[in-house]
């Protein structure tokens, strides 16, 4: 049995419909806080499992006959994010899973500033040392974060925020069905992956380009200074751990650290990745 962490989350519930095109209901099992939340799942065939990061004995369970599971990074960081990711792998490597597969991510780097980069580095090196087969899934940064750093840009026409760089933005989409693909075609890789990423890495600069032709509406790239961007967003609620570790993403994006790029999504795919002038097409088209 496959079974697939967070499966009624954004990338996990993607990862088990492009699964169940591949194998039978009855070989995947999902593991999540909330059960009624994949009550779906449970309706097509689904093994439903309540599995808690901070619960090992729910993780036992849910994990129970598996011979792969796929974790979900968790939504926390720093020393929480790895204990979870800890728990999971023990749970997993304890159920006699096969192989462990683990989303992490094309920038993950000890040494990285963005806070979420060194934590996949540390779960990829915990990975290592279990002595199970284990496959690092180096996703690309997902796509859907253009949405909210465009902020108010369709409404002001200026897309403000502090100085980036370039990112390989990558659908959750595109990623699940590379996820599915791996799950079923086992011993395409072993330790991490090459970069799962679209083609292209596009800065904000690059972005309001793309919306102004979009839109036939001039979208100026405005670069915030860092402090006042970061004391407006806290004005606006974001506390200030957040806003913090926000900021760290565009000073990891200056650095370069987000700008890889390979071919091995699309030999995955067998097909183009899906660019960012689509996920931003159906953005400016909302009414």
């Amino acid at each position: 049995m496959i079974v697939i962490t967070g499966g009624a989350g954004q990338l996990g519930s993607q990862i088990v419909d492009r699964l169940l095109d591949r194998v039978a209901a009855d070989r995947v099992g999902v593991s999540v806080r909330d059960t009624g939340r994949a009550a779906d799942l449970a309706a097509r065939g689904v093994r439903v499992r309540r599995g808690d990061f901070t619960d090992r004995d729910s993780l036992a369970d849910s994990f129970e006959g598996a011979t792969q599971v796929l974790i979900v990074s968790t939504n926390q960081s720093g020393e929480a994010a790895v204990a979870q990711h800890v728990a999971a792998i023990d749970a997993a490597r304890d159920a006699g899973a096969k192989r462990i597969l683990y989303t992490s991510h094309q920038g993950a780097a000890e040494n990285s500033v963005f806070a979420p980069m060194p934590d996949h580095a540390a779960t990829e090196d915990y990975l290592s040392k279990t002595g199970t087969p284990f496959t690092a899934l180096r996703n690309g940064f997902y796509a859907s974060t253009v949405r909210h750093l465009l902020g108010r840009a369709l409404e002001t026409g200026e897309l403000v925020a502090p100085a980036d760089g370039p990112v390989s933005w990558t659908t959750h989409a595109d990623l699940a069905e590379a996820a599915a693909i791996i799950l079923t075609e086992e011993g395409r890789f072993d330790g991490p992956t090459p970069p799962l990423t679209a083609p292209d890495a596009l800065d904000l600069t690059d972005i309001a380009g793309i919306v102004t032709e979009l839109t036939g509406r001039t979208i100026r790239r405005v670069v915030a200074d860092d402090a006042e961007w970061t004391a407006t967003m806290i004005g606006h609620g974001v506390p200030a751990d957040q806003a913090n570790m926000l900021l760290g993403m565009f000073h990891a994006a200056r650095r370069g650290e987000f700008s890889t790029t390979g071919p091995e999504l699309e030999n995955l795919l067998q097909r183009t990745a899906t660019p960012v002038r689509s996920v931003l097409g159906v953005l400016t088209t909302r009414p």
